[in-house]
């Protein structure tokens, strides 16, 4: 089975189903969803049968395949996976059918029934009350009706439909396009994948994402665009230093190695450094998230920060370390202390926000402080931590990401003040609410603790204030994520007006979507050996080519006998 062209095959398979999805006749909604949903489980089932035949103690790249793509400037199509790329393969699979199930209606929002209840209920409380700006209480007096924040839904109106077939395609295009950018073991095909995958984002995030979508849409693409061209910029000057060292090549195992002045070594590693800093995001490259995760559709905004943003922290430890060895030591310093400023800026900013995706998306820039620092702390725990996190991150967040979508549509505004007792109306809502966020800030016994103990386990030995300031995050993170759970769901009842104090709790489809990603928390929380066992040789790997080990043990004073 290992001869099998899997990569290749999880490739195809989305890409295929986009355009069996994008041929369907208008009209055929359902039948777009349902294609969509399908293609998607196949995905995941080709993904779980690839993982059981990866072999752990086997070759660093397995399921290789190299053609010749343009010979005349080395150019091959050529992939493989090692165990990091092997997980963020499969966390895109679990991800894609679980973006599906929950976006069922993000494309016409007008078919769904709890949009449809809140528009009657608008209307109803329109018509009772008239043109006026206030409403009668006990003893005759006026009291203002709050206005609208920017990042409420018009209360009298749904949001305009779209076009169904084509958001599902570009969902599954999207998908064809993670996979393959994980894949890519040719540094030109890497790019090429980099750059695609914006092209299906940026559509999602401008036809399908909230009031200020354009404006967030263009920002993303101008930051991502302007990472890309330094990254091509150093991508060709790769090439002609190997060019120089005897044959000119992109493939990956033959520039680990390449022999370089420290200069030029500093300026490549600087131009994949920020293409890769820019779609991580890792501050202060980072002020485009908060706009498109705020803005995307909550499926879009899922498959954003949980997979998507993996690919910045993936190519640090996949390119920036094993190509620039020598620049990675110089400059991995001031990459964790921008990390350590990731981790607290972003935890202050989540703490100060009133829109709930915004919060999400400012976690996320903690998050990835986490990550980068686990990466460029040069110990093996430290990277593993930082692997594991990438995966942890994706669920927890992810789910963070649903559930609070889930509640938007319920109560069509973001802003946290229109929220508080939503557990006593939506039980099942505030539960999944809970797990996700105690995921999120790290509780012991969920899967996102581990890979953060690892992280700064794995940071200490070589940079010890960093980690003590980072865990100073750790505690800001339960901050956040607790006073967001108090003030939507605990308290007295508060509900947008359209609502009264009807909140429907999750419907089926919305639990069979969140599910499996609450699942993966509890279950990796407890045991994560499935995939250390698999990330460990990979990361090995990667400190050999570095020339990094461990840094020994060392015995406190008086300890010895």
């Amino acid at each position: 089975m290992t001869d099998l062209p899997w990569l290749t095959i999880l490739g195809l398979v989305p890409l295929v189903g986009a355009l069996v999805v994008a041929a369907l006749p208008s009209g055929r909604d359902a039948l777009a969803k349902t294609v969509a949903l399908a293609v998607s489980l196949v995905v995941l089932a080709l993904t779980i049968v690839m993982c059981a035949a990866f072999e752990p103690g086997g070759d660093r790249f397995q399921f290789v395949q190299a053609y010749d793509w343009i010979p005349a400037f080395g150019v091959q199509y050529a992939v493989g996976a090692d165990g990091v790329a092997l997980v963020l393969i499969a966390l895109t699979a679990v991800l894609v059918p679980v973006v599906v199930l929950a976006s069922w209606y993000d494309a016409d929002p007008s078919a769904d029934p709890l949009r449809r209840v809140a528009g009657t209920a608008a209307s109803a409380t329109a018509g009772a009350s008239g043109s006026a700006s206030s409403r009668r209480v006990g003893g005759g007096t006026a009291v203002l009706d709050p206005p609208q924040p920017a990042f409420a839904e018009p209360v009298d109106s749904l949001p305009p439909r779209r076009s169904v077939k084509t958001f599902f395609a570009l969902l599954l295009l999207l998908e064809t396009m993670m996979i393959g950018v994980f894949a890519a073991t040719d540094v030109f095909l890497f790019y090429v994948f980099f750059e695609a995958m914006l092209i299906p984002m940026y559509f999602l995030i401008g036809s399908y994402g909230g009031p200020r979508r354009s404006y967030a849409a263009m920002k993303f693409l101008l930051y991502s665009l302007f990472g890309g061209l330094l990254m091509l910029a150093a991508v060709i000057g790769l090439y002609v230093v190997s060019a120089d060292a005897g044959e000119g090549t992109f493939a990956f195992e033959r520039l680990v190695g390449l022999e370089m002045s420290t200069g030029v070594e500093i300026a490549l590693f600087s131009g994949f450094f920020i293409a890769f800093a820019i779609k991580a995001p890792l501050f202060p490259f980072h002020t485009w998230l908060p706009d498109a995760g705020a803005e995307s559709p909550v499926g879009g905004a899922v498959l954003l920060v949980g997979v998507l943003d993996k690919v910045g922290t993936f190519g640090f430890l996949r390119y920036c370390l094993p190509l620039f060895p020598e620049a990675s030591r110089i400059l991995g310093p001031y990459v964790i202390a921008l990390c350590v400023i990731g981790i607290l800026y972003g935890a202050l900013l989540a703490m100060g926000q009133k829109d709930l995706k915004r919060l999400v998306s400012y976690t996320s820039v903690a998050h990835f402080g986490f990550i980068g620092m686990g990466v460029f702390a040069f110990t093996t725990q430290g990277q593993t931590g930082a692997v594991l996190y990438m995966v942890n991150h994706g669920l927890s967040t992810g789910a963070l990401f649903l559930v609070v979508g889930f509640l938007i549509v319920r109560g069509r505004s973001r802003s946290i003040p229109d929220y508080s007792g939503v557990a006593n109306v939506a039980p099942v809502l505030a539960g999944t609410f809970l797990v996700a966020g105690l995921s999120s800030l790290a509780l012991p016994g969920l899967s996102t603790f581990v890979s953060e103990f690892l992280v700064l386990v794995g940071t200490y030995p070589r940079y010890p204030v960093a980690a003590v300031l980072a865990a100073i995050g750790v505690i800001l993170a339960a901050l956040y994520v607790l006073l967001m759970y108090q003030r939507t769901m605990q308290g007295p009842l508060r509900l947008p007006a359209l609502l009264g104090d009807r909140m429907p709790d999750l419907r089926g489809r919305e639990v069979l979507a969140v599910a499996p990603l609450l699942a993966l928390m509890v279950v990796l929380g407890i045991y994560p050996k499935p995939l250390t066992d698999v990330i460990n040789p990979a990361v090995e790997a990667t400190m050999q080519d570095i020339g990094q080990s461990d840094p020994a043990p060392t015995a406190a004073d008086g300890a010895e006998d």
